[in-house]
């Protein structure tokens, strides 16, 4: 096949031969065709073919490295063509795909693939935003968490220890209307801590749109018009719709496809759906995935990392 993937299946195909893994990823790390040690640098460099490695003469006692060095990949196993065509199924598959699937699909165990699952979640957050939204901006918050109907008597009894948010995760959204969305984990939704994400990433002088939240009050920098749940759910231009729209998609994900998400792992689902959600247009299953793999380089979480044993070196979110 000379021309990229289009579907899954061509990506099967595609990515089952190495010289195919090795010019793709090659050509996106290094794309002006010469190849750096990931430690020093250097140029100085010899592919090894027999081993799939290159070799650095910087001088250094990292002499050999490979596709994976200094990426999500590292240290892991499994070959590209496994990772590659996990990587594609994540990004594109609209509700998410569960570890249980992933593994199936590609022949590894559940406990793998949830390890791949986030480390590929880990290369979609967007880190620090340099563009500040603007326009007509959307913002809104919903508590994500296990419904009590859905759980056995004993678990039930040890999470639901109260009603309505309470022993569920607090997220906040903004949506710049026909732009971006950007979410997180919040600790609570007074406000202090939502007026400060608002501030943080909306433009002064926007027009912004809220629910009756008593927190959204003395927004006074912005445009800022409400819109009462209890009356009524639009009023002309005035709505949270688009929000309300993406916490839909996100919870489906999460009740229907991953049945059980820890709050220690939640911001990373976001980060899954977020990115799905603001490469959704003008990209086809390819240029998605494409765009993924272009942010695989310099991050890297491990196994403590992700299961708590280790501090989480997640850059700064938002």
């Amino acid at each position: 096949m000379s021309e990229s993937p289009r579907t899954l299946q061509d990506a099967i195909i595609y990515y089952r031969e190495f010289e195919n893994c090795k010019a793709f990823l090659a050509d996106l790390r290094w794309p002006d065709g010469n190849v750096k040690c990931p430690t020093c640098g250097s140029e100085k460099v010899t592919w090894m073919d027999n081993v799939r490695r290159w070799k650095c003469y910087g001088g250094h006692d990292r002499p050999q490295f490979s596709l994976k060095t200094g990426t999500i990949f590292e240290d892991s196993p499994l070959g590209l063509d496994k990772w590659l065509c996990a990587l594609w199924l994540v990004v594109n598959c609209k509700n998410g795909v569960s570890s249980c699937e992933v593994a199936k699909d590609i022949g590894i165990t559940q406990k793998s693939a949830w390890f791949m699952d986030h480390r590929i979640r880990f290369a979609l957050h967007q880190g620090s935003f340099e563009k500040m939204l603007s326009g007509e901006v959307e913002a809104d918050e919903t508590f994500i968490g296990g419904l009590a109907r859905n759980m056995h008597k004993d678990k039930r009894a040890a999470k639901i220890t109260g009603t309505g948010g309470k022993d569920k995760t607090m997220v906040m959204g903004i949506l710049e209307r026909g732009g971006e969305v950007r979410t997180k984990v919040v600790s609570n939704r007074k406000k202090k801590a939502l007026q400060a994400e608002v501030r943080e990433h909306v433009e002064a002088g926007s027009a912004i749109f809220t629910d009756a939240l008593k927190s959204y009050e003395g927004l006074s920098e912005f445009e800022h018009q409400v819109v009462d749940h209890a009356v009524e759910y639009v009023r002309g231009n005035v709505h949270t719709n688009g929000m309300e729209n993406f916490w839909s998609l996100v919870k489906r994900g999460l009740k229907g496809t991953y049945i059980s998400v820890e709050p220690f792992h939640l911001f990373r689902y976001l980060d899954e759906q977020t990115y799905r959600y603001n490469n959704r247009k003008e990209m086809d299953d390819f240029d998605r995935f494409k765009l993924a793999c272009s942010q695989i380089v310099g991050k890297r979480l491990t196994w403590n990392q992700l299961t708590g044993k280790q501090t989480d070196d997640r850059p700064s979110a938002n």
